[in-house]
């Protein structure tokens, strides 16, 4: 019988040790959370290091050689509603999601769009915008083309960047079609002007800036984009502070009409072009 109470007082003590100790455990795993988060490292360094690949008028280089474009809006504004400095770190397209989850930045703020086999690797924030793959053509060798089974065929060839979703757009729509892959997106659109390809496959606006700025040799075989797709920041998995974070931020500002007034600024206008070309 006094073994059995032994039993009982010691079980007792034990509950009681453990139920005492579940705050401080639950708190220290919470501080170690925080700690962690990219957030807070960002906060603590002062820098927001931002992922990020040219595509206009996502992101480019003014006269100047600075960075401008409706992402560079977005990473700058973010970074001073967050009280820290942004940092640029240019990456190949090809790479981008790689390099995120290495470290070398802490988010891709780069019109990425949210698919699938992406979000595998990566965790997608809410879509802050979206946007939709067009083509646009070499008025010679696409000739009397009007629709995406024009170019489903073996003899053509399109260009796109390596990496991005115009590659899987070309797949899906035009599969027969034969690819060529560029690192550079204004080397796809000089192997257009060149009348090396018959035509490229890339983000809009870029296609129909493309075609009023050579009509000669090129034109836009149809009337709007063929694809709409979201996009989003990318974040390391496992990190939902941070996840939070850039929601709640996206949601704020999206509110405020901010980022509506931008994306019409960069996206429905070319005012911006003469300090660009």
């Amino acid at each position: 019988m006094k073994a059995l109470n032994r039993g009982i007082l010691t079980i007792g003590l034990m509950l009681l040790l453990i139920m005492i100790s579940l705050p401080a455990m639950a708190g220290k795993l919470q501080n170690q959370l925080i700690a962690e988060s990219t957030i807070d490292k960002v906060v603590r360094r002062g820098v927001l290091r931002v992922g990020m690949d040219t595509f206009l008028p996502w992101a480019m280089k003014d006269k100047k050689g600075e960075l401008v474009g409706f992402e560079i809006d977005v990473a700058r504004r973010l970074a001073a509603d967050m009280g820290v400095k942004v940092e640029f770190v240019p990456t190949k397209w090809a790479g981008i999601i790689p390099a995120l989850l290495t470290g070398k930045f802490d988010v891709v703020i780069g019109g990425m769009g949210i698919q699938t086999k992406r979000a595998l690797k990566v965790n997608f924030t809410i879509p802050y915008d979206y946007s939709g793959m067009a083509i646009v053509a070499h008025k010679e060798k696409a000739a009397g083309f009007s629709s995406l089974e024009a170019f489903n065929k073996a003899e053509v060839e399109i260009a796109c960047k390596l990496g991005t979703t115009a590659v899987a757009a070309a797949k899906k729509y035009i599969p027969n079609a034969r690819l060529r892959l560029f690192d550079d997106e204004a080397q796809a659109y000089q192997e257009l002007r060149n009348g090396n390809v018959h035509a490229v496959v890339g983000s809009s606006p870029r296609p129909a800036y493309e075609a009023i700025k050579y009509p000669e040799t090129m034109f836009l075989p149809l009337a709007s984009n063929f694809t709409k797709e979201p996009i989003g920041f990318a974040v390391r998995k496992g990190d939902f502070d941070t996840l939070t974070f850039f929601n709640n931020w996206i949601t704020i500002v999206s509110h405020e009409g901010w980022l509506e007034e931008r994306h019409n600024y960069w996206f429905g206008s070319k005012e911006w072009a003469h300090f660009v070309e």
